[in-house]
């Protein structure tokens, strides 16, 4: 297969991923069969795809609403009845402090008439970046730092983020009782925890204080004094627990995924078969180090190209962890990917693309890369040594060098990473 040809095909299956997400699309249906409600409709949200869901809403939905969602910065959209905000991502800042503190006040005192229509998606738990009384947004931030660098995988570093908060794990709900709450989710976490998402501050909370702690603790983190008492005050029963399941007060919430990495994932595998190739999926919901599973991806695809079959594509998502050792900038595709390129070791039968279907992978604004055949070889006679680099987590650098990262800019959606290996024995066309 021509390189220009491997490429192309890799981008339109993550493309294909990305429309089966896109806010106008999936959420279609169900804003053609939201009825309104007798009393008022609060619109409240957070996520990287929440001002394009908004939007989406605004377009097609023509009964009264009001509400304010927050977005990441570059990720807005123009609304006329939904006040957009944007905010600081992933590290939270004070805008995305201050719209978490209105948007709670927003659904107080609402009646059972009222309807709360809640537009969450990833990116929401930094966003909704409300501390707890007695907590400040540089503690929060602190603690995020160190979460975000410590290799904690999603559900951990929100076990944390939630019971730091005034506004997560189900608080934003419980505030809204006795409204109807109804959530519409874009799912960016492994297995479709409502929980997780955004840190669930519509739905019931499974964890607990003394969790966040055991996660502290796990991950060597040492927080500031203020968040270290407030955790073990909650673990002391001494401060309110976030909600349970069968908490009277989320007796009115409603939650519903619009869209999931699983079928951003099948309509990657549709157009790949419609292009005549072979489709293994390996799931949706892969987790673990980032070099470790693309090291396994590699040789797993360096197998199927031993067998000189029909030409392959192997398709996966979830979210991995990096571990940050080095001083380079991190990125969980782009060190998935490097790891895959080492391990692959020129194979000129296989290639590779992995990127963050929100267009960010880590904190930079790079989705993703490709590596091909000669990635090695072009690196190496750049003089640089990709074992090294990747050893320093430095995958953007990596990629950047030789012109192959992935820029897609904001995708206003968020269906978690895309991963997909492209085997082509040689001499075998697609």
């Amino acid at each position: 297969m021509k390189d220009a040809d491997a490429r192309a095909l890799l981008r339109d299956l993550f493309d294909a991923a990305l429309a089966a997400a896109r806010p106008a699309t999936c959420l279609a249906p169900y804003i053609d069969a939201l009825k309104p409600p007798k009393g008022r409709t609060v619109v409240i949200g957070a996520g990287k795809a929440s001002a394009a869901m908004a939007r989406a809403l605004e377009d097609r939905w023509n009964h009264p609403l009001e509400g304010l969602v927050v977005t990441r910065y570059g990720y807005g959209e123009t609304c006329k009845r939904i006040e957009i905000v944007e905010a600081a991502h992933p590290v939270p800042d004070e805008k995305g402090r201050a719209a978490a503190g209105r948007m709670l006040d927003m659904v107080k005192g609402l009646a059972a008439d009222d309807l709360v229509l809640c537009l969450i998606s990833g990116g929401a738990s930094s966003l909704l970046a409300l501390p707890a009384p007695g907590l400040t947004l540089a503690d929060k931030q602190e603690v995020n730092r160190a979460l975000l660098k410590s290799g904690a995988h999603i559900g951990e570093m929100n076990t944390v983020r939630k019971h730091l908060s005034a506004i997560k794990g189900g608080r934003l709900a419980m505030a809204a009782y006795p409204a109807h709450v109804l959530s519409w989710l874009i799912s960016d976490v492994p297995n479709d925890d409502p929980g997780v998402i955004g840190s669930g501050p519509t739905v019931f909370d499974s964890t607990t204080f003394a969790d966040a702690l055991a996660v502290l603790d796990k991950f060597k983190i040492v927080p500031p004094a203020a968040v270290l008492a407030h955790l073990k005050a909650g673990a002391a029963g001494k401060i309110e627990e976030t909600p349970k399941p069968g908490d009277p007060r989320l007796a009115h919430v409603e939650t519903v995924m619009v869209a999931t990495p699983k079928r951003s994932l099948e309509a990657a595998a549709s157009l790949a078969q419609a292009r005549g190739l072979e489709v293994l999926m390996l799931g949706d919901n892969l987790e673990g180090e980032a070099r470790d599973l693309g090291a396994a991806h590699a040789r797993q695809a360096l197998a199927i190209a031993a067998r000189n079959g029909k030409p392959t594509v192997v398709l996966s998502g979830g979210e991995t962890t990096v571990t940050v050792r080095g001083n380079g900038r991190g990125g969980r595709n782009v060190e998935y990917l490097m790891a895959e390129a080492i391990a692959a070791n020129g194979s000129p039968a296989v290639w590779g693309l992995s990127a963050d279907t929100d267009g960010v992978d880590g904190a930079e604004d790079i989705a993703g890369a490709i590596f091909t055949p000669d990635t090695l070889a072009r690196a190496k006679a750049k003089g640089h040594d990709p074992k090294a680099m990747l050893d320093n987590n430095d995958g953007h650098g990596f990629f950047q060098m030789l012109g192959d990262s992935l820029v897609t800019g904001p995708t206003r959606t968020n269906v978690n990473d895309f991963r997909a290996t492209l085997i082509a024995p040689t001499g075998i066309a697609p």
